[in-house]
């Protein structure tokens, strides 16, 4: 493929790529730069297109990289590393003024509210809040998979339903 046929290709696949980089950001000044950084990267990159690849797709691929690579970068940038000698930010109260189901409702309440519910659904719900994947549940209560997942459903219904005044 010629610089000028991959130029005109990149150029018509312009609004495609915007209307992609506005799904990815939800923002139509963060999409502009998305466009335009994988503008770029396309141009810079002319070399490494393989003839015979699928234009649109090489280019989408490299949005969604630059996009997860931003997103990571913020991500470790918004995180906060603790420098002091006796980790003094770790250990302050991290009271943010949002109520957790632990403010509003006591261990004992929460545990009584799961108690209650019937062996069928409880035995299945604990595992899960355990930890166990469905298909582990399944297995070690002989049961389908389907009928795991529904049992967790209405055990979660269920405790909703109790602590509904919570929300």
């Amino acid at each position: 493929m010629t610089s000028s046929t991959f130029q005109a290709n990149l150029m018509n696949l312009q609004d495609n790529l915007l209307n992609f980089a506005y799904m990815l950001t939800s923002n139509r000044d963060d999409a502009y730069d998305l466009l335009q950084d994988t503008t770029l990267k396309a141009l810079d990159n002319e070399d490494k297109y393989a003839e015979g690849t699928n234009f649109k797709g090489w280019v989408f691929t490299i949005m969604r990289n630059i996009f997860i690579n931003n997103y990571r970068r913020g991500m470790r940038a918004a995180t906060i590393v603790d420098t002091t000698d006796n980790l003094y930010h770790l250990n302050l109260s991290q009271d943010s003024g949002i109520e957790s189901p632990e403010d509003s409702y006591g261990v004992t309440e929460i545990t009584a509210a799961i108690n209650e519910l019937s062996a069928d659904y409880r035995e299945p719900f604990s595992m899960h809040v355990a930890g166990y994947k469905y298909e582990e549940i399944a297995e070690r209560l002989s049961l389908p998979l389907g009928t795991v997942k529904s049992r967790i459903y209405y055990a979660r219904k269920q405790l909703q339903t109790r602590f509904a005044d919570y929300r």
